[in-house]
């Protein structure tokens, strides 16, 4: 086995990239959806064309950029416009991540673990491509909170976005490993040295 491929993911503001850097100190290999999907939406791209196509201009800033909170205003207030723009970009995210885990894959020399930081890894089937899955925790009330504060939210927009996600508590049914980032960011470091260490048995 040249590379472990493990599944990262959480709810909405779990600490999901705090913990991807984490691993990334420790040498693993990172692929970042988020970063992908921003990828994904530049001026002139084939998903930002169907973007603009079906919300309009008015989601976009003066450089031609999709106005990111603009555009959540819209899709997160409704499920049918929500399931369109993922029916836009999720193929063309699927596609760059395959595209990356063939490269590491086919490319990589040495004996890795790569963690795929993917927000929506069961909503959209991405499970079935990962060896194992990391389950990132946080505890409901904190997560409402913090997002509240990090997009400066009314509690019922907070509680209407983390809807749109698979329950955090059934998440963790399906993971084969649980972070919990509900304490200290030594507890939760402690936690992902405990697993890198477990992960990279798989390689002696």
């Amino acid at each position: 086995m040249k590379a472990l491929i493990v599944g990262l993911t959480g709810g909405i503001v779990s600490g999901k990239t705090t913990v991807a850097d984490m691993f990334r100190e420790l040498g693993a290999d990172i692929i970042d959806a988020d970063i992908i999907a921003r990828e994904v939406v530049r001026p002139k791209e084939k998903a930002w064309e169907k973007i603009v196509k079906h919300f309009g201009v008015g989601i976009l800033r003066e450089n031609q950029e999709i106005n990111r909170k603009k555009l959540g205003n819209i899709v997160f207030s409704d499920k049918n416009k929500l399931k369109l723009l993922n029916q836009i970009t999720h193929p063309e995210i699927t596609e760059l991540i395959k595209k990356k885990l063939e490269n590491i894959i086919n490319n990589n020399n040495r004996n890795n673990v790569c963690i795929v930081d993917v927000p929506l890894l069961f909503e959209t089937g991405f499970e079935n491509m990962m060896n194992k899955i990391i389950v990132v925790y946080l505890d409901p009330k904190k997560q409402i909170n913090r997002l509240m504060k990090r997009n400066n939210l009314t509690r019922e927009d907070a509680l209407k976005r983390i809807k749109t996600q698979i329950p955090i508590e059934e998440k963790v049914k399906m993971a084969d490993y649980i972070i919990d980032n509900s304490n200290s960011l030594e507890y939760t470091k402690k936690q992902v040295l405990h697993l890198w260490e477990e992960l990279n048995k798989n390689f002696q």
